[in-house]
């Protein structure tokens, strides 16, 4: 099999475990499809000439993305409750209508989809607000923060038939790119064991510039990142197992961590007194699966490591850990791909998070123009967030061993 990035977004969860598990009969694992995984793809050709007209929402993370640079997509509107950053995003999309809120741009009839970047606890509300008013919806991590906004987020999605898609990073790392095409092949057998990590010290705490609107430390304009749990954070490390074996985050136990001289800890919307949720889970076919977010141990950024009955493979780290990959009976790889041919040629570049930002917004205006599902739908980004729901729950309990609900279409 050679590289196919569109039918690995494309295989429905079913599809996926099947495929993976026939491909576990394998007496040996031919080179090729090691290479395959990783060598270079077919150039992405345009399809269609279909724009789709997409409304952007949030002048801080939502100027990172590439719709003004995809041949099927135009911004004509954005909105940002600050005058200067409607204007960054006007700039940097080259749109001319602007809103002054995201209440005000559900109503243009002009848009088909709408790019939610707004702060994280508005992140369903807001969802639901653009679905309700007929728009697709590309909304930034984690879909939800709650259980009853995920049920909510579910009726809504199948009452409308709108597509949603979760811009989760972690989803397009090139090695976890790699991953899926690995698994699809059975290249290191059945993944029996596998670790995600998020790390981004200081976020949360009183210092951090984050926490605050203006980034002055203790004025009296607290941002959502103050206190925030890290466990309802999870999906950049989530995403690195959901999102590579199809497989459902189904118990956890979790432990937090605090520092006891905090006093973002003390005092914050969320009743929240820890700055690190370490999780241990248990997927729906029995494998271990551990996943960190820490605001406050000396570590940096997203990575995961997966383990196989006949290979691994290890994500770059921050600390210069390379990218290898070791099959049984193979010479390692350690050179990391990019995968940038799968993109239109203006797009091929790293603007963030491992260059996973120019496949998030492919692969949203290519489902919305093929009016397929994204890769990332919404049952996929639920079963990202809800584990770290019910994980931050676990560790308010003490560890305690819980079920996690699932959300998939019933």
């Amino acid at each position: 099999m050679g590289f196919d990035a569109m039918s690995i977004s494309r295989l429905t969860r079913r599809d996926w475990l099947k495929q993976g598990a026939a491909a576990l009969g394998m007496v040996g694992i031919a080179p090729s499809l090691v290479r395959a995984a990783i060598e270079t793809p077919p150039e992405w050709e345009p399809q269609s000439d279909r724009k789709i007209r997409i409304g952007v929402v949030g002048g801080g993370f939502g100027l990172s993305f590439h719709w003004h640079e995809h041949p099927n997509c135009e911004v004509t509107a954005v909105s940002d409750l600050l005058p200067q950053r409607r204007e960054m995003l006007q700039n940097r999309y080259g749109c001319d209508k602007a809103y002054d809120s995201l209440e005000e741009l559900v109503h243009d009839p002009d848009l088909d989809a709408v790019a939610v970047f707004t702060p994280v606890p508005d992140h369903a509300r807001h969802t639901i607000l653009c679905m309700e008013h007929g728009k697709h919806v590309i909304a930034a991590c984690p879909a939800c923060i709650t259980l009853e906004e995920a049920a909510q987020l579910k009726e809504v999605k199948e009452r409308t038939g709108l597509k949603y898609m979760n811009a989760e990073t972690s989803y397009y790392h090139p090695e976890t790119i790699a991953m899926r095409q690995l698994v699809r092949d059975g290249v290191l057998g059945e993944i029996l064991y596998s670790e995600g990590e998020y790390y981004h010290p200081g976020i949360g705490r009183t210092t951090d510039s984050l926490s605050w609107g203006y980034g002055m430390p203790n004025s009296d304009d607290r941002t959502w990142r103050y206190g925030f749990p890290p466990m309802l954070y999870p999906t950049h490390s989530t995403a690195f197992i959901v999102g590579v074996t199809g497989e459902r985050l189904a118990k956890v136990s979790c432990i937090g961590t605090t520092d006891p001289d905090e006093p973002a800890l003390k005092d914050n919307d969320y009743d929240n007194p820890f700055l690190s949720g370490m999780a241990m889970f248990e997927t729906d076919r029995g494998h271990p699966s551990r996943m960190n977010v820490s605001w406050h141990i000396h570590a940096h950024g997203e990575r995961a490591q997966w383990f196989g009955t006949k290979g691994a493979l290890y994500s770059p780290t921050w600390t210069g850990q390379p990218f290898i990959l070791s099959v049984q009976g193979q010479s390692n790889v350690t050179e990391r791909p990019w995968f940038w041919e799968t993109l239109p040629p203006d797009m091929r570049y790293d603007s963030g998070h491992n260059g996973s930002h120019p496949h998030i917004s492919h692969e949203f205006v290519m489902a919305l123009v093929e009016e397929r599902e994204p890769a990332i739908d919404l049952y996929e980004s639920l079963a990202f967030c809800v584990p770290g729901i019910v994980a931050h729950d676990s560790a308010l309990q003490g560890g305690a061993r819980l079920d996690v609900p699932c959300f998939d279409v019933t």
